[in-house]
């Protein structure tokens, strides 16, 4: 039975539907065969084998005989919205680029939801985005965490912010170094995220000073954001290839306590015990890219196995629009094909991004009170030759694959029953 919200959620789609007689991955728990999903009200109510799931007589049925069912894709490092493809300099608001500490800008502010990336993430079973800032600067801002599907961002909004964004390495060297200013250099680039959290320990405790005084304080946004790295509350999501790189991520998460992610990870695989030891998660890739710069000459798709086996935390990225965001999967079945389990792989775009960033108690799995984002295959997923036919967000299905046309339908967010 459908029915329509009113009020904030005007135009909402309701219903109940049952999913059923696919071989469902939970990911979180183990594959059931001729398994039925119960969806309610946008939010998954029961997964598990049919004699065991009690549909409702008003329910809508989703016959998945002869296909996988999977919880929606999770890319843990991407840009779309920000980075919008083939529209130039128009399009482009991924680095705030006069700055090298820009921690007060926000990602949720730049996404335009029309992007065709938007579109592709659907067609590649990706229903959940943590949308980042670039590494132009030492410190990017905010990230944010939206679904694929939506008329405005605020609609497609899981969570926001998740996480600080900021870089080492070549990219903000160059961009400063070619303004003639500081950072120019690594060892810059690292004093310039000394002085920004100093700075930030000491607003900190200013703040903390007034309001036990009960006198007014001016507040700053750049120095507000770092202090809820410094108090835990955001991770320090920290660009790094080359394993020198990694290194100084790992000392400056030492000197300040802030719970720090490896993103991108290219040379990580040769710090793996360092890694493991301090339990920080890797997001790794893009995988499938050339060696355009010294820093990504060691990129390997061993390099999550090997991270895997050494006990470390691992997700993959596309890091879109470097590579297609659709093509996540497929990187998984190469990283498969080069050693890392399949479990791990599934869990890689999946449970662990979720964990990762604070997103696990909406998305990651199919498990009752999680969000209805739930994909149909028309098999295994790591096979090349599978695609997703069938894309459910929030309860409502946003994407379908046609046989016979051969091309992907996407509902019209503006139009929203024109699928």
């Amino acid at each position: 039975m459908a029915r329509f919200l009113g009020g904030h959620a005007a135009n909402v789609l309701i219903m109940t539907i049952a999913v059923t007689g696919g071989y469902v991955v939970p990911v979180a728990g183990p594959p059931l065969h001729g398994g039925t999903v119960l969806i309610d009200n946008g939010k998954i109510v029961a997964v598990g084998p049919a004699a065991d799931v009690e549909v409702p007589d008003d329910a809508e049925i989703v016959d998945a005989s002869g296909s996988w069912v999977l919880p929606g894709f999770v890319e843990a490092h991407g840009h779309l919205g920000v980075h919008e493809e083939g529209e130039g300099w128009a399009g482009q608001d991924t680095n705030e680029m006069t700055d090298p500490n820009t921690a007060r800008v926000r990602a949720v502010d730049a996404i335009n939801p029309d992007d065709e990336g938007f579109r592709d993430a659907l067609a590649g079973g990706v229903t959940t985005i943590v949308v980042k800032p670039g590494s132009g600067n030492v410190i990017g801002g905010q990230t944010v965490a939206v679904k694929a599907w939506g008329r405005t961002v605020d609609e497609m909004l899981l969570r926001e912010p998740v996480s600080m964004k900021s870089a080492l390495g070549e990219n903000p060297k160059r961009v400063y170094g070619d303004k003639k200013t500081m950072p120019s250099t690594r060892l810059g680039v690292a004093a310039v995220i000394r002085e920004a959290l100093t700075k930030a320990q000491d607003y900190r405790a200013r703040k903390a000073h007034a309001e036990t005084e009960g006198k007014p304080f001016e507040r700053d946004l750049t120095n507000e954001a770092l202090v809820k790295v410094l108090d835990g509350d955001l991770p320090w999501c920290q660009h790094s290839h080359r394993a020198d790189d990694i290194a100084t991520a790992l000392r400056l998460a030492d000197e300040f306590g802030y719970r720090l992610v490896l993103n991108h990870g290219t040379e990580a695989h040769l710090l793996a015990d360092l890694i493991a030891e301090r339990d920080v998660p890797v997001v790794i890739g893009p995988l499938f890219t050339s060696r355009v710069k010294v820093e990504v000459r060691q990129r390997t798709l061993r390099g999550p196995g090997i991270l895997a086996r050494a006990g470390v935390r691992i997700a993959i990225t596309t890091d879109h629009p470097v590579v297609p965001i659709n093509f996540l999967v497929h990187q998984v079945t190469l990283a498969v094909k080069e050693g890392l389990d399949v479990e791990t792989g599934l869990r890689s775009i999946t449970v662990n991004p979720a964990e990762m960033l604070g997103l696990a108690d909406r998305v990651g799995a199919l498990k009752p009170g999680l969000d209805a984002d739930l994909v149909i295959w028309s098999g295994d997923p790591l096979d090349v030759m599978s695609r997703a036919m069938r894309v459910f967000v929030d309860g409502r299905e946003v994407y379908h694959y046609d046989e016979n046309a051969r091309a992907g339908v996407t509902l019209d967010p503006f139009y929203r029953d024109t699928l």
